[in-house]
């Protein structure tokens, strides 16, 4: 499997491991045992998890741990008025938290390609206005962030 896959699946489970966290109070420590040991690569009810790189899975998620405050004033800031992030359904959250962090603190990863792949994390759960809304905050954040690669 290709880097750029396992690293796709990667995001995923960040995204689900992320909202397991909140939605459970589970910690970081326990969250990222369980998917390393029963999701990531294995077999869960029927459905086959991919391989995905670990140390990319666990760079976002204790990524966004470690600085959320951070990462929610900047989603608060680029979601539409009236709608603070508190708003937004707790997996649609876990995702913009991810991609917001890869943008902010991965800049081996091109910004464009991040949105894409938070997008496609969007489109596993949820429909087009959904997936559309994700690209739209992650593509204002993106712009601010990092200029440069959209001069």
């Amino acid at each position: 499997m290709s880097r750029a896959a396992q690293r796709s699946s990667a995001r995923l489970a960040a995204a689900q491991a992320l909202y397991q966290m909140e939605v459970s109070g589970a910690g970081l420590a326990e969250v990222l045992a369980e998917f390393e040991a029963h999701w990531i690569g294995q077999e869960v009810e029927g459905e086959q998890y991919k391989p995905a790189e670990v140390a990319f899975f666990r760079d976002i998620v204790s990524g966004v741990l470690k600085d959320q405050q951070g990462v929610d004033r900047a989603l608060d800031a680029a979601l539409a008025e009236g709608w603070p992030l508190k708003r937004v359904d707790a997996l649609m959250r876990a995702i913009l938290r991810a991609g917001y962090y890869e943008l902010r603190s991965r800049p081996d990863v091109p910004a464009r390609a991040a949105i894409k792949e938070y997008v496609d994390v969007a489109g596993a759960f949820y429909g087009p206005d959904e997936s559309g809304m994700i690209n739209a905050v992650l593509d204002a954040l993106a712009r601010k962030t990092r200029p440069k690669e959209f001069a």
